[in-house]
């Protein structure tokens, strides 16, 4: 169970890894809450035969007492709406992040919630071991390798709006973390894409002069991310996380930086540098460690 969830997030990097492109590509079209609004539309609606296709396959559930099932699905309800508030300022602030901060120390100042969801869970009372910490020190060196190529590191605006998104996203992943145990995964992701779309679409009609013709434009952008990133990445996050420890999934999610830098040079035939390569030795190495079984202690 814990390799098949470790292969699911893992999978959700790659996937959050190609859609940076097109979130930055996107943004040449349409403003942050308009790009938001319209990705987490479509990962909704991409989710709506996949949870009616799993309701006639799974069939009805007999024993649930009706009051069970009116409180599983306040439960469901409530998880969808928290993950998807948490999403929503988590994918603005990220977007905002672009339009001031290159995209590598965007990257990387996103990417610093490696380090910000284990100190949440010891708020929590989830205590990460030697290896986990050592594991978030190894990716956050790697990180600074993979994105910061530049070498610098001062504090203007895009800096704290990305440290902004990091935390968000942070807040994300405990959220999942408290409410997948309970709930249908799938249907939970659903509910937090709709949602989601209802406070950007919100957003965007108060700050932005929203154009039907400038989403045409950014289709292809736009479908990725809603279809892929949205409907499937986050989807897959919420499924494997279930039973993980959230300071390691953050670890293995945190891979979207490297495999945004593979891509780049896959794709578009962006060349790594060896403090790149470096970079991603690192992450990878942490990613390993942190997947290491515990030593058992021996009884005496």
């Amino acid at each position: 169970m814990k390799l098949r969830n470790s292969l699911l997030l893992l999978l959700t990097a790659t996937i959050w890894g190609v859609a940076f492109v097109a979130q930055s590509v996107g943004m040449d079209y349409v403003g942050p809450f308009t790009f938001v609004f319209a990705r987490n539309v479509i990962g909704g609606l991409v989710l709506l035969p996949v949870i009616a296709v799993l309701g006639k396959s799974g069939g009805p559930h007999p024993k649930q007492a009706p009051e069970e099932r009116r409180k599983a699905r306040k439960t469901l309800i409530i998880g969808g709406m928290c993950c998807g508030t948490a999403l929503c300022a988590g994918s603005i602030t990220q977007q905002f992040a672009l339009l001031y901060t290159p995209v590598g120390k965007a990257g990387f100042l996103t990417a610093c919630y490696i380090l910000i969801v284990p100190l949440l869970g010891l708020l929590f009372g989830r205590k990460c071991g030697l290896k986990h910490w050592c594991g978030v020190a190894l990716a956050m060196a790697g990180l600074y390798f993979l994105c910061m190529t530049g070498g610098s590191f001062g504090f203007a605006m895009g800096d704290l709006i990305g440290l902004s998104c990091a935390l968000l996203f942070s807040i994300h992943i405990t959220v999942i973390d408290h409410f997948s145990p309970m709930v249908d995964g799938v249907k939970m992701s659903c509910i937090q894409f709709f949602f989601c779309a209802i406070l950007s679409g919100i957003g965007m009609l108060i700050f932005e002069q929203p154009s039907f013709a400038n989403i045409l434009a950014a289709w292809k952008p736009i479908l990725y991310a809603g279809a892929m990133s949205s409907g499937v990445g986050y989807t897959l996050q919420i499924v494997g996380q279930k039973g993980m420890n959230p300071a390691v999934a953050s670890l293995i999610m945190s891979l979207e930086s490297v495999i945004s830098v593979i891509a780049g040079w896959l794709i578009l035939g962006q060349a790594l540098s060896g403090r790149e390569i470096f970079g991603c030795v690192l992450m990878f190495g942490a990613i390993v460690l942190a997947q290491l079984p515990e030593r058992k202690k021996q009884s005496v």
